[in-house]
C-alpha cells in the first residue's frame, strides 16, 4: 500500500510539470492555432539563465524570478519577430519556425553553457514522501492556473485577450490592439513554460533535458483537449499518475510506449480530448 501511495504522489508531482507545459502550449494554440514546438527550448534557456543568476547571486529565488522574466521577454519577442511575419501566409510556416527555433536554441545553449550536465538545485528539500519541493511544484502550477483563470475571466485585459484570440477582426474594429494581445499571450505562455522548466530541470540541466517532458506535456494537452485549458491540467495529472504506475510496476523504459498507448486510446474514444465538448456540425 505504501508503494502504491508513493507512486501516486510521485505521479501527482510529475503530472504538475506536464500540466504546466500543456497549459503553456494551449494558451498559444487557442490564440494562434500554432503548436509551439520551441516551448521546451525557451524553457531550457530560462532554466540556464536561472542557473547563471543563482550561481552569481547565491539566491535560488532570484534565479527563479529571472527565469520567469526571461520567459516573458523571449515569448513576446518570438511572437513579434518570428511568428507574426509568417503566420499571415500559413500556420504551417509558423510551426516550421518553432521547430527551427527549437534546434537553434538547443544548439546555442550547448555553445554557451556546454553540453555537460550542470548541477541544478531544487527550491527546497527533496527527500521523503511528497517532499516540500513536490508540494511547491504542485502548488505553483495550481496557483498559476487559478491566476490565469482570474485574468481571463474577470479582468478587462483578459477579456481583450480572449476577444483577440476568438474574433480578431471584430476585436480590432472595437479598438482592441490584437497584435499586442497576441504578443502578451505568447509571453504569458512562455512564463508558464519557464515555470515547467524550473520544476523539471533539477537535479541536472543540459540541452536535451526537457525533450521527454515536452513530449509528455504535448500528450497531456491532447488528452485533455486543445480547446480546454483546464482539461489540459487534468490531462497532465492523469498522464503523470498513469506513467508513474507504469514506471513503478513495469519499468521506466516502458513510459514512452505507455504514453503513446494512452494517447491513442483517448483519441480513439474522444478525438477532441477527454474534457472538450463535441462540436455540433451542420449537414
Amino acid at each position: 500500500m505504501d508503494y502504491f501511495t508513493n507512486l501516486t504522489l510521485n505521479g501527482v508531482a510529475e503530472g504538475a510539470i506536464y500540466a504546466a507545459l500543456a497549459l503553456s502550449l494551449i494558451i498559444i494554440y487557442q490564440a494562434t492555432r500554432v503548436v509551439n514546438f520551441a516551448q521546451p527550448a525557451l524553457a531550457l534557456i530560462a532554466a540556464y539563465i536561472a542557473l547563471t543568476v543563482t550561481t552569481a547571486s547565491g539566491s535560488y529565488w532570484l534565479g527563479f524570478a529571472a527565469a520567469l522574466v526571461s520567459g516573458l521577454l523571449m515569448g513576446s519577442v518570438t511572437e513579434r519577430l518570428l511568428i507574426r511575419p509568417v503566420q499571415k501566409t500559413s500556420q504551417l510556416s509558423a510551426i516550421i519556425i518553432t521547430l527551427g527555433l527549437l534546434l537553434l536554441l538547443q544548439g546555442v545553449a550547448g555553445m554557451i553553457w556546454s553540453n555537460e550536465p550542470h548541477s541544478f538545485s531544487y527550491p527546497m528539500d527533496f527527500e521523503g514522501r511528497f517532499s516540500p519541493a513536490d508540494i511547491f511544484g504542485v502548488a505553483a502550477v495550481l496557483g498559476t492556473a487559478m491566476l490565469l483563470f482570474a485574468l481571463y475571466r474577470w479582468t478587462p485585459l483578459g477579456l481583450r485577450m480572449r476577444a483577440a484570440a476568438a474574433h480578431p477582426e471584430m476585436a480590432r474594429m472595437l479598438g482592441v490592439r490584437v497584435g499586442l494581445m497576441l504578443t502578451l499571450g505568447w509571453g504569458i505562455a512562455t512564463v508558464v513554460g519557464a515555470l515547467a522548466g524550473m520544476l523539471a530541470a533539477p537535479p541536472f540541466v543540459y540541452p536535451n533535458v526537457l525533450d521527454s517532458v515536452f513530449v509528455y506535456g504535448l500528450a497531456a494537452a491532447v488528452i485533455g483537449g486543445l480547446d480546454n485549458p483546464f482539461g489540459s491540467l487534468l490531462g497532465g495529472f492523469i498522464l503523470g499518475i498513469s506513467l508513474s504506475f507504469v514506471s513503478g510496476y513495469l519499468g521506466p523504459e516502458l513510459m514512452p510506449l505507455a504514453a503513446l498507448i494512452i494517447l491513442i486510446l483517448v483519441l480513439s474514444v474522444r478525438p477532441d480530448g477527454l474534457f472538450t465538448r463535441p462540436k455540433a456540425r451542420k449537414v
